[in-house]
């Protein structure tokens, strides 16, 4: 996986059944039962785009949390740009920039301009740099009307444009995104999309790996789709790959026949 942007290898994720009050005394050392991931391998190269889908429950934000470093495998192997998410967690965290649909993460009293600095000040860059960085980013994302506003003034949409300002700060190398599109409306949702392709990927040459529910989204950004089925990778390609291994006329068509044909071969 050297000369990768991503990668995981056998990659396996478990987590422990829920328990609490005596059942967590008695047992303390209970064994993992609940499959996130089971044994997923694949690379995504330098400026690639890739899309993850499945249903709720296939591992789509487990897979993202683990490269972010926020949670470590079971088993196997994740890096980012060569570093091992296990053995270099800050050499990772160096690498990538994490934005998610579900949750905007900003101090809603503060400016955008403030939270922006904030979150330089703990990427580890220094007050001349950030100031620098930000006005960079102002230009290139056209935040020019927004920055001295309060964050809760802000629309949903705006408040995304600033949240890949952030993630975007320390000038990534990968950025993950986990259902950016989810809380917006149709046109901002365009905008977002629009905006992702042209200026994050065409002009800044960034690997991007992003997980969705819309495959029309999917379709349009990304150049190959990995499709997971309950912790299993049923498939990597590009759309027109995936449709043509299951004989599909749409991208929606060859996934549920990936789901389909797993299913038969688990029973």
């Amino acid at each position: 996986m050297k000369d990768s942007a991503l990668g995981v290898e056998n990659l396996e994720k478990y987590f422990p059944p829920a328990a609490a009050g005596w059942r967590a005394l008695l047992h303390p050392g209970s064994r993992l039962t609940v499959p996130a991931l089971r044994g997923i391998s694949f690379e995504v190269k330098q400026g690639e785009v890739l899309a993850l889908v499945g249903a709720n429950g296939a591992g789509k934000s487990t897979l993202l949390r683990i490269f972010t470093t926020l949670l470590l495998p079971t088993r196997g192997h994740a890096e980012v740009c060569g570093f091992d998410v296990a053995r270099d967690p800050a050499k990772v965290r160096r690498q990538i920039g994490y934005h998610t649909g579900a949750d905007a993460c900003f101090y809603a009293r503060l400016s955008a301009r403030e939270n922006l600095n904030l979150f330089a000040g703990l990427n580890n860059l220094s007050q001349e740099e950030a100031s620098l960085r930000i006005e960079e980013l102002t230009e290139l994302f056209a935040l020019r009307d927004l920055l001295d506003r309060q964050v809760r003034t802000l629309s949903t949409g705006n408040i995304h444009r600033i949240g890949l300002a952030r993630a975007m700060l320390h000038r990534p190398r990968v950025l993950l995104l986990d259902e950016p599109t989810r809380s917006l409306d149709p046109l901002a949702a365009a905008e977002f999309r629009r905006f992702l392709l042209h200026t994050i990927v065409g002009e800044l040459g960034t690997t991007v790996i992003f997980a969705s529910h819309t495959l029309a989204e999917v379709e349009q950004l990304a150049n190959r789709v990995a499709v997971l089925d309950r912790g299993l990778l049923l498939g990597c390609d590009t759309p027109k790959g995936l449709r043509a291994s299951v004989g599909a006329d749409t991208l929606e068509q060859s996934l549920e026949n990936l789901t389909h044909r797993a299913a038969q071969e688990a029973r």
